[in-house]
């Protein structure tokens, strides 16, 4: 099939012409507005961008309208930082259509440096918390289930889980992880001990936090996982979707990403009833605030004593320019049950 572009007659939501590239693999899209099955092609140029130094994009930016305070140190920042990913903290700034990529006037270099400052002082933050609660759900995980079933190799036993295509797969992941550990108490137990896998509560301490999870998710025995997930006041779905949603603010933190004004590619399950403090209903469950919600319920069982919300405010307070709207904050979000 020749690469080409054609239009494609729809209604609906999609107004009246679509305009949609081919390429020789078609996926299928079914829309029950449109009703039916048809096709959407995407089409693949070679990349053509050539490398530009940093002197000649703050020159690229300042033509562009952004107001560059200091250039030295603005080209600086974009040769430690690199200008890729910088550009995110950028993007509040630009005009409306944003692929003009023209700056709003009164724009200014600095403003986006100071964004991402607070976007790397936010990730410390949650990922000091995300600490206490993958710790805690670690030990908790391990530990109820080798007291319920009296087996302390419980994580390797195939009898105790519901799916066997998922415990295999989960099982190389594990032998990936084990084989690969330099600990020096894993390398103590393989020298002393002639059994295949450390006890659970050793073996959990090298496994990524997702892979926890999905041990957890695949545990027989939902009674054992009700009482797991009890244990911080959730039932099982919820639980288990927002140890997901803690994995994943977990690595965007890791791999020192954006997180302020990032949306979620997964929608967190919504609680509904609940024994303890929580949020109001409007709250988007997409923007950040949901997440740092979730980590905050977490904490709030853990450690009841903590000053996770003196450690946001002091942040917010240090940057005050910084648009929380666009985190999700509803307005006087200090009032919200959960942060009272």
């Amino acid at each position: 099939m020749k690469k080409n572009i054609f239009q494609l007659q729809m209604f609906g939501r999609y107004g009246k012409n679509a305009y949609l590239c081919s390429t020789r693999t078609p996926k299928p899209l079914y829309n029950a507005q449109i009703g039916g099955r048809f096709f959407i092609y995407t089409m693949t140029v070679n990349f053509d961008k050539s490398y530009t130094s940093p002197e000649s994009i703050i020159g690229i930016l300042y033509e562009r309208g952004l107001n560059i305070d200091d250039h030295s140190l603005a080209v600086n920042i974009l040769r430690n930082v690199g200008y890729y990913r910088f550009s995110a903290y950028l993007y509040p700034f630009l005009t409306l259509p944003k692929e003009r990529h023209l700056f709003k006037q009164g724009s200014h270099f600095s403003r986006a440096w100071e964004l991402y400052r607070f976007d790397k002082k936010l990730r410390m933050l949650l990922f000091n918390e995300i600490e206490k609660i993958e710790v805690a759900l670690r030990s908790t995980v391990a530990n109820m289930v080798a007291e319920e079933t009296g087996n302390i190799f419980w994580m390797t036993d195939s009898s105790l889980f519901a799916n066997e295509d998922k415990f295999r797969k989960t099982m190389a992941l594990v032998d990936k992880e084990l084989k690969g550990s330099k600990e020096d108490f894993i390398k103590h137990f393989k020298n002393k001990y002639s059994n295949d896998y450390p006890p659970a509560w050793m073996l959990v301490e090298i496994l990524p936090l997702g892979i926890v999870t999905r041990i957890y998710d695949n545990l027989a025995d939902n009674a054992l996982r009700k009482k797991i997930a009890a244990r911080f006041l959730l039932p099982v779905p919820v639980f288990s979707s927002w140890i997901t949603i803690i994995t994943l603010v977990r690595n965007t933190c890791c791999h020192h990403s954006r997180v302020w004004n990032k949306e979620n590619a997964i929608t967190p399950m919504l609680l509904k009833k609940t024994p303890y403090r929580w949020i109001s209903k409007q709250i988007s469950p997409n923007r950040t605030f949901y997440d740092v919600c979730i980590l905050k319920w977490f904490i709030d069982i853990i450690s009841p004593e903590n000053d996770m919300k003196g450690h946001l405010k002091n942040l917010l307070s240090d940057f005050p320019h910084v648009d929380i709207a666009a985190m999700g904050f509803p307005k006087n979000w200090e009032e919200e049950p959960l942060w009272k």
